[in-house]
């Protein structure tokens, strides 16, 4: 399998994840590492394997502790696109819930109170295009955790498309939820650095005129 690279230098490398892959040790990173023939790929983030789009991966200590430091400072921006059945109420929201996680069952939960193993999740939405009975959303990213777009839209009756773990009636895609850009500063020299790829012209993507015309570039401004 040859992985789409957008950038590398011998700091980062920064490519586009198919789904179906971990993007954890044991999955991308030996692929990457076979590709750009490295020995060391560390992971820096992660994205659910049925989940695909743009990662950025650290080939060197220094750029592993450089990028984990913003994403602990939430500085390195993540958006999404994702597709939902009906229309969000507003076309334009902030997210805040208490998210527990069980690992046995790899599913995440909205809980009301704080306790052991609960953590604050936070995103922002907006509606970019409605087709029929489904919505194109753009989702920034404020907090890291598991499932937690999955998660923080099914709770409002609102799950994923193909996304059958968290109540989805679609069963003919795969879940509607792609990493459309990433948007951080190189580790070494501080460079702004923004990158973008869509997902493939296939259902339910292709459902919106947005997604054919592919305008959707990458901002460094934000």
């Amino acid at each position: 399998m040859t992985i789409p690279i957008l950038y590398s230098d011998r700091d980062l490398a920064v490519c586009v994840k198919p789904r179906g892959v971990s993007s954890e040790q044991g999955g991308l990173p030996e692929l990457l590492a076979t590709q750009l023939g490295d020995e060391c790929v560390r992971c820096v983030h992660r994205l659910d394997a049925a989940v695909g789009g743009v990662m950025v991966y650290a080939l060197s200590s220094r750029a592993a502790a450089g990028l984990s430091r913003q994403i602990a400072q939430r500085e390195m921006r993540k958006e999404y696109l994702a597709v939902v059945p009906g229309r969000p109420e507003p076309d334009e929201a902030v997210l805040r819930d208490l998210l527990f996680h069980d690992r046995a069952k790899n599913k995440s939960y909205v809980v009301r109170r704080m306790r052991a193993g609960v953590r604050e999740a936070e995103l922002s939405y907006r509606v970019l295009e409605t087709a029929g009975a489904l919505s194109l959303l753009s989702v920034s990213l404020h907090t890291g955790r598991s499932h937690q777009i999955r998660v923080q839209f099914a709770a409002r009756g609102l799950p994923l498309l193909g996304d059958v773990k968290y109540g989805s009636a679609f069963r003919d895609c795969p879940i509607a939820l792609w990493s459309h850009t990433l948007a951080f500063r190189h580790p070494a020299d501080g460079r702004a650095l923004c990158f973008s790829a869509l997902p493939e012209r296939a259902f339910p993507w292709d459902s919106f005129e947005l997604m054919r015309k592919e305008e959707l570039p990458c901002d460094t401004s934000k």
